[in-house]
């Protein structure tokens, strides 16, 4: 037996020694090995998979001999611990060398480390700075667009005020109308009165004299004027529904606006400290329409346009309300005069024949009389 510590030349480590005996292997063994003394070592130690306990099941496990060597057995002179420790060394070159990379890859690494602590903080420094930039930018901007709004909705303010009023002056004008319409009705029933009562005529006073002709004139005249006030109240009432269209479209623009400024003032106030920056009150009234700031300055002042545009027919439809009460009332006074002058003329000229008539009645009565008194003295007692 050999002591702990020899080298490989020990009598274990030497050349393959036969065996005496032959003994048939068993049925069903394992593969035969050749060597029937073999250094033992455990590979544990020189691979990854030394925890698995597999790797000690199987050196543990009984090695099989050859046909020669089952036998006799020699057993082993070393423990399998003792005997990994022995093929396991270093030398102390190797262990300085192991040292030293360790040492390199570690001051790599805490260099690479440092370098990458410094373009961190080298890019988070840049992006504050060019975040800081966007954000006064994009005040600015916000700004801008207060600006932009404030003056647009002063804007659609000022029409709205005037459209409203607009509005009320053409519904004056309207009532204006549709009452004229209605008061024309006692005129023009006094004129067919008149007519109706002068069919009552007997034989020749039937005439068609120019009170007649006034009057069927002046029936006419009437119920074209009245016609002609009902078409204006009608084209009235469709400018004004022109109007109110008007109207809703400005006030859902100047709505939006409102709504756009209330968002903007938000922003504008949003600092990187507020509260709630992530929860966005509102998104149920999101709208998938995108503009650019010329087609949303263009449909508000399309908007304003088409009010304006409004507004200038409602004027003329006013003013020529205002001319029509004009023509039609001085045209009614007129045939109004004419007719009370032919009924004066023709008055007149009934009193002087029917007293013409009388006196002729007068005279011949008399005549009757004195015609009646000879022949009462001629007349035989």
């Amino acid at each position: 037996m050999e002591f702990l510590g020899t080298t490989q030349t020990a009598s274990y480590c030497g050349p393959k020694k036969d065996c005496g005996m032959q003994v048939m292997p068993p049925a069903g063994q394992g593969p035969v090995i050749q060597e029937c003394y073999q250094p033992y070592h455990l590979p544990g130690y020189r691979y990854l998979n030394a925890w698995k306990p597999s790797v000690f099941y199987r050196i543990a496990a009984p090695q099989s001999c050859p046909e020669e060597c089952q036998g006799v057995r020699r057993p082993p002179t070393i423990l399998p611990s003792l005997r990994s420790a022995l093929f396991s060394r270093y030398t102390p070159r190797d262990w300085d060398r192991s040292n030293e990379l360790q040492i390199r890859g570690a001051e790599a690494s805490r260099l690479w480390a440092s370098r990458l602590t410094g373009d961190s903080l080298r890019i988070m420094q840049d992006k504050d700075q060019l975040t800081h930039q966007m954000q006064e930018g994009t005040s600015r901007n916000l700004g801008q667009r207060l600006s932009d709004i404030g003056f647009w909705k002063s804007e659609l303010c000022y029409e709205l005020d005037r459209l409203l009023t607009e509005n009320n002056s053409m519904d004056t004008i309207k009532r204006r109308l549709e009452c004229a319409a209605q008061e024309v009705n006692c005129p023009l029933q006094v004129a067919l009165e008149c007519l109706y009562n002068r069919e009552k005529r007997i034989g020749i006073d039937l005439v068609h004299d120019n009170v007649e002709k006034n009057l069927i004139r002046e029936v006419d005249l009437l119920k074209c004027c009245q016609d002609q006030m009902r078409k204006l109240a009608k084209r009235v009432d469709f400018q004004m529904r022109d109007n109110r269209d008007a109207q809703h479209a400005l006030e859902r623009d100047l709505e939006d606006k409102s709504s756009a400024q209330c968002i903007d003032e938000g922003c504008f106030n949003l600092r990187n400290t507020s509260d709630g920056i992530s929860f966005f009150h509102g998104m149920e009234k999101f709208d998938g329409t995108v503009s650019v700031p010329e087609t949303w300055a263009k449909f508000s002042n399309d908007n304003i346009k088409h009010s304006q545009n409004m507004r200038a027919n409602s004027i003329r439809l006013r003013e020529e309300a205002e001319h029509l009460f004009e023509t039609l009332s001085d045209q009614m006074w007129r045939q109004f005069t004419n007719t009370n002058l032919a009924f004066t003329a023709r008055i007149s000229e009934e009193t002087d024949v029917k007293n013409k008539l009388q006196t002729q009645l007068a005279k011949v009565s008399r005549c009757c009389i004195q015609g009646h008194c000879p022949l009462t003295v001629l007349q035989p007692v």
